[in-house]
């Protein structure tokens, strides 16, 4: 659970059948339609799923592969929590009468 007490939404397909249908789609050559048809997904899933997959192979160089996408989820978390931190200190030191405004200008900057 992360810190907005929310859980990620449930996979609605297997893995074993995304890595099936990408390299279906990646050997046979028919379209990601017909493909998605035959196994039951629905194509822009597979779509996606394809595009994903070329860009972890680096075919794709201007999308994100999956470790550059975890990356940077997991950046964005710091950075909210150092924002969070920040504005809780900004806090503390309005709240203390000054006390703490020559580490403000030192550690927080603007």
């Amino acid at each position: 659970m992360g810190s907005t007490g929310l859980m990620p939404a449930p996979r609605k397909y297997p893995d074993e059948l995304r890595e099936r249908a990408v390299r279906e789609v990646q050997n046979s050559g028919r379209p990601v339609a017909h493909v998605a048809r035959d196994l039951g997904i629905h194509k822009e899933a597979l779509r996606l799923w394809v595009r994903q997959a070329e860009a972890d192979h680096g075919s794709r160089p201007d999308l994100l592969t999956s470790a550059e996408r975890a990356a940077l989820v997991q950046l964005r978390k710091e950075a909210a929590e150092l924002r969070r931190a920040r504005a809780m200190l900004r806090t503390c030191g309005s709240a203390s009468g000054g006390v703490l405004r020559g580490m403000r200008r030192a550690y927080l900057p603007e």
